[in-house]
């Protein structure tokens, strides 16, 4: 085994998937798998390349199936020909696999992190200032945390987006959570909760167009102005959101005769 595929490519990889699913596997690339009809039939595999061997792990784990592995010695394979593997481009079709899998680290997790953070930030901004030395950096940081924000919602929703399509799809083992998930999620809750927040952006924008007369002699006029002027656009930005999603997640509910 090339050095660089046994102490960087599958070693990292296989911690990585370990990680996101929490396996007790110690090898996620050994193409050697058993497994009776039974568990065959359970993990409904559908790959038919490489990551086949990846598949029967993650799904074996993320079922709750009992895995076992049994020692072996690496040995040249004898064959008369070059290896058909291709070290980058087939390590990334396994960690892309990998990460397609796990829709909480690929989108829910990094997204929350994004929400709350910018939001948090992006709050006591708003009360108060950030200076380095002589240089304010208020507005450049604020439209910062601002952009975090809508991102972050984004990636919220399409994580929840990608869990249900997945489980819709048989992609996933389907399980309570996703279950609930769909029974209490309506388009129209939705709907409602995003025109909410959309509302309350479009008032506090009117309230800094109607406010803006009253701070044109002040010093502090267009840094007052563009606070809330962030923050409207902010709150506009993700109520757009919350009903687009809210659209999709109602035509994911539809049932074709």
């Amino acid at each position: 085994m090339p050095a660089s595929h046994r102490y960087f490519g599958n070693p990292v990889l296989t911690a990585i998937g370990r990680i996101l699913f929490r396996s007790p596997c110690g090898d996620f690339h050994c193409g050697l798998r058993g497994f009776s009809r039974e568990a065959y039939e359970k993990m409904d595999l559908y790959t038919e390349g490489m990551e086949f061997a990846s598949e029967v792990v993650v799904k074996a784990s993320l079922l709750g199936m009992r895995i076992a592995e049994v020692p072996t010695t690496l040995v040249p394979d004898g064959r008369g020909r070059p290896s058909h593997l291709r070290s980058w481009r087939d390590g990334w079709r396994h960690l892309r696999f990998l990460l397609l899998y796990s829709p909480r680290w690929l989108f829910l997790l990094p997204g929350l992190v994004m929400v709350i953070g910018g939001g948090l930030l992006g709050a006591l901004l708003m009360g108060s200032s950030l200076t380095f030395g002589d240089v304010v950096s208020d507005l450049g940081a604020l439209v910062g945390l601002s952009v975090s924000t809508v991102l972050g919602f984004e990636l919220i929703l399409m994580g929840l987006f990608a869990k249900v399509l997945g489980v819709r799809e048989r992609l996933f083992p389907k399980d309570d959570k996703t279950k609930r998930f769909l029974q209490r999620a309506k388009m129209e809750i939705g709907l409602l909760v995003g025109l909410g927040i959309f509302l309350l952006g479009l008032a506090i924008l009117g309230s800094e167009v109607i406010m803006g007369e009253e701070l044109v002699t002040s010093d502090n006029f267009h840094w007052e102005r563009l606070k809330g002027t962030i923050a409207s656009f902010t709150l506009i930005a993700i109520g757009l959101e919350v009903v687009s999603h809210s659209f999709l997640f109602g035509l994911m509910g539809l049932r074709a005769r």
